[in-house]
């Protein structure tokens, strides 16, 4: 698997030494979908920086930030790789030796399998809140949301390592049926997650459209969770389409065309992970005047359980996350 996701470097190496690019050349076919991701992950790092400083340490966390908190994290890692991994490659145009390490793609997975994982969960204990309300209240266990996540980072390291134990860690081997076999349970475990993810969403949404606004009322953090799962359905679910699917159908595409749809799904993945914090401060600023608003105080409205009516008629003070679904997370 990794002999084809390190086709960045080797398509660059192999022009080199065809003599089309040489140190200093410029190639915009690699170049741009490098720049980009430079360029938005820069922004990625400093937005999910922000969530986790503020979920981590200004803010008291409940059964929805928690998770919040973990995605940040998978966001955070996934991208430290990208732009480790897109430096390496610019660098190429200056210097002819530059040093790749391809445990960057390896670790790359772990963080990618951790974020779906997390918005399943989410979008999971969002539909248990509102198709079971009083279980969800009264019944599901204080420390859930800190349970499940230590369980969800688990689970992604062990199936990397057993991915890479068959595909090949550092020096990757070529195709085999092992590989092929670990690759297939991956990719079965990432359409569960995916089908949960869709599932869960999809049943809330309608219970909102059938049900009628007097059973299920929309709310910015119901908001925030379906921008959430729409975007990475967009722009995170290709790079795995990639990864353990196309990658073993290789020979029905042509190389451009190859090239070009991964070079495409790191770009987009890359644009999932900086897009959450995003989300979650448009959300909290939307209807409001962003004048004296923080961006704490974006952060806490952007994680309200509580319809705007509502918001708007208690006027709750500045400061204080509304939370009807669950206990806070001790």
């Amino acid at each position: 698997m990794d002999s084809n996701t390190s086709a960045w470097v080797t398509e660059v190496t192999t022009r080199k030494g065809k003599g089309e690019t040489a140190p200093g050349a410029f190639n915009e076919k690699d170049l741009t979908p490098n720049l980009v991701i430079l360029i938005s992950g820069m922004v990625g790092l400093a937005g999910n920086s922000v969530v986790l400083w503020l979920l981590g340490f200004r803010m008291r966390r409940n059964a929805f930030s928690v998770y919040i908190l973990n995605l940040a994290a998978a966001d955070l890692l996934f991208l430290c790789c990208h732009l480790i991994d897109s430096l390496l490659v610019v660098l190429t145009y200056f210097h002819s030796h530059v040093f790749f390490l391809p445990c960057y793609k390896t670790v790359m997975m772990i963080p990618y399998i951790t974020g779906l994982s997390m918005l399943s969960a989410i979008s999971t204990e969002r539909c248990l809140s509102v198709l079971c309300p009083i279980w969800y209240r009264f019944r599901r266990p204080k420390h859930t949301s800190v349970t499940v996540c230590v369980l969800l980072w688990a689970m992604s390291l062990l199936m990397c390592i057993l991915n890479k134990s068959y595909c090949g860690l550092m020096d990757p081997k070529e195709k085999t049926a092992e590989c092929l076999r670990a690759n297939f349970s991956t990719a079965a475990c990432l359409g569960v997650l995916v089908l949960i993810l869709s599932g869960s969403s999809l049943a809330i949404l309608l219970r909102f459209v059938r049900g009628g606004s007097r059973q299920v009322r929309l709310t910015r953090l119901y908001v925030a969770i379906l921008l959430n799962v729409l975007v990475f359905l967009l722009c995170g679910l290709p790079l795995g389409v990639y990864w353990f699917v196309l990658i073993w159908i290789q020979d029905n595409f042509s190389d451009n065309l190859q090239y070009g749809l991964y070079l495409t799904s790191v770009v987009l993945s890359s644009v999932n992970s900086c897009a959450n914090p995003i989300i979650y401060f448009f959300v909290g600023a939307f209807r409001h005047q962003l004048g004296r608003q923080t961006l704490k105080l974006l952060l806490q409205r952007a994680l309200q359980d509580t319809p705007e009516e509502d918001e708007r008629g208690s006027r709750a003070p500045q400061g204080t996350v509304e939370m009807s679904v669950s206990r806070e997370e001790q």
